[in-house]
């Protein structure tokens, strides 16, 4: 009886997970890190206060301690660039204990192509050594998603977001990047608890599904439609994470869809 129970258990846990699954197909694989290598080999960084830690566990990044102070922000960037439809796929889990401020995935990232920031961003590394926000969303073009993310403020306790932007540096500021279908309140990315996260660029869609590795339960799919935005189609991805803020990546993939 125990034994029919517990495959019973298995079937139900299957059929959840099936249900958030993608209709999305991934076709080849263009980058693969597992976290427990020398993360210089596929990553370059903006920030001096921050750090990179590669162990069994992942890669974890650390933005520098201090609040309110811009040198402790951080962004970790692929060495290499992607084009057009993609998937990228990693374990995440927070490592800090804070209730302010924000992570950000940023994808197909490329400078807005003057003398002065190039399309391709390695080409001025040097001005990004202090990462101030506002040399990206006024100088890239990119789509960013904040997640585990909070008011930079105040203690926001449970009260998270996720939000999408499309950066377009043909304004200045963030008005107007934002691209309808906040999430609020959603009580995902506990401390120390693994989220095995996919983020999908179709044509104009934009999908992030979010799972707890521990609990089928714990989970949620956003959507996005950009349409109405100009497309971003190639550039890198990167890692930032605003000052006081830390998480581990493991099994980091990018796929191309079909």
């Amino acid at each position: 009886m125990k034994k029919i129970f517990f495959c019973f258990s298995i079937l139900i846990l299957t059929l959840l997970s099936c249900k958030h699954s993608s209709s999305y197909q991934k076709k080849t694989l263009l980058f693969s890190d597992d976290g427990t290598q020398n993360w210089t080999q596929n990553w370059m960084l903006d920030g001096t206060k921050s750090k990179v830690v590669n162990s069994k566990k992942g890669m974890e990044l650390i933005a520098g301690p201090e609040h309110g102070n811009d040198t402790c922000h951080t962004v970790l960037w692929t060495k290499k660039s992607f084009k057009g439809n993609i998937c990228i796929e990693y374990d995440y889990t927070k490592t800090d204990t804070t209730s302010r401020c924000v992570n950000i995935l940023y994808f197909h990232t490329t400078g807005k192509g003057t003398e002065e920031y190039p399309t391709d961003i390695s080409l001025w590394n040097n001005k990004r050594t202090v990462p101030h926000m506002k040399t990206y969303f006024n100088n890239i073009h990119t789509y960013h998603i904040s997640y585990a993310a909070f008011s930079a403020k105040e203690y926001s306790g449970d009260h998270d977001y996720i939000r999408l932007r499309r950066y377009n540096p043909t304004q200045i500021g963030l008005q107007n990047t934002d691209v309808p279908g906040d999430h609020f309140n959603t009580g995902l990315f506990k401390t120390n608890l693994t989220y095995h996260i996919q983020v999908f660029k179709y044509k104009s869609q934009i999908e992030m599904h979010i799972q707890n590795k521990q609990d089928t339960a714990d989970q949620k799919i956003c959507k996005w439609d950009v349409s109405e935005f100009a497309d971003c189609n190639y550039g890198r991805v990167g890692l930032r994470h605003m000052y006081t803020r830390s998480a581990r990546y493991k099994n980091f993939k990018i796929w191309q869809l079909e």
